[in-house]
């Protein structure tokens, strides 16, 4: 891991992050919800990539960040991209672990539905996912991490809480796989605004080098 942070509102963020190669933060942000004026937010988000990610997304070289931003297509290409990703996302505000995975089970089926994609294979993976989290109480500073792996495409799930030791399920469903990502990088649909709009602006800087 590198030394260098990345905060993002006062969680650390390592701008290097490596499991079998090295993979670069290149956005990051927060889920949140406006309640009565009042901003609530609920956890931190890093995008961490392959460098090589930037081969898969020449044809928007010279766009900039605001439009990719808004490019659906755009993000549909960094999911496809056959490079390793890792997404970080540190709790903020306390929630239910079981709050969390109905939230995830949810956006994930709606967008398998909606691409006619959810069979009874996609509903079992989707399913122990939501087990997994079923019984975690997720308190600030708990760290769930999704490891994703290109080839063949299958996503590791982990949760690290202080006082517990690691808790880790691995997702073999490439359909279900694709989805997690796009729920997180859908975007026009993705779950945290800013962090689609980080990383369309990390990504335009390393296309544009």
């Amino acid at each position: 891991m590198a030394s260098e942070m990345v905060m993002v509102d006062a969680v650390p963020f390592p701008t290097q992050i490596t499991i079998t190669k090295p993979l670069a933060l290149l956005g990051t942000g927060l889920t949140d919800i406006e309640v009565h004026f009042l901003q609530i937010k609920y956890n931190a988000i890093g995008i961490y990539l392959e460098e090589a990610v930037v081969e898969h997304v020449g044809d928007w070289k010279g766009k900039k960040g605001g439009e990719l931003a808004e490019d659906d297509d755009f993000f549909e290409a960094i999911v496809s991209a056959p490079v390793e990703k890792l997404f970080r996302v540190v709790i903020i505000k306390e929630i239910k672990g079981a709050q969390y995975g109905v939230q995830l089970e949810s956006g994930v089926r709606d967008r398998l539905a909606a691409a006619d994609k959810y069979e009874e294979e996609e509903e079992e993976a989707l399913e122990k996912v939501s087990d997994f989290f079923q019984s975690k109480y997720l308190k600030p500073d708990s760290v769930i991490t999704f490891h994703f792996s290109p080839t063949p495409l299958a996503a590791e799930i982990s949760f690290v809480t202080e006082g517990k030791g690691e808790a880790k399920i691995k997702v073999e469903n490439a359909n279900v796989v694709e989805m997690i990502q796009k729920w997180f990088l859908g975007g026009s649909r993705a779950v945290s605004p800013s962090t689609v709009k980080s990383l369309a602006e990390g990504i335009a800087k390393k296309v544009a080098a």
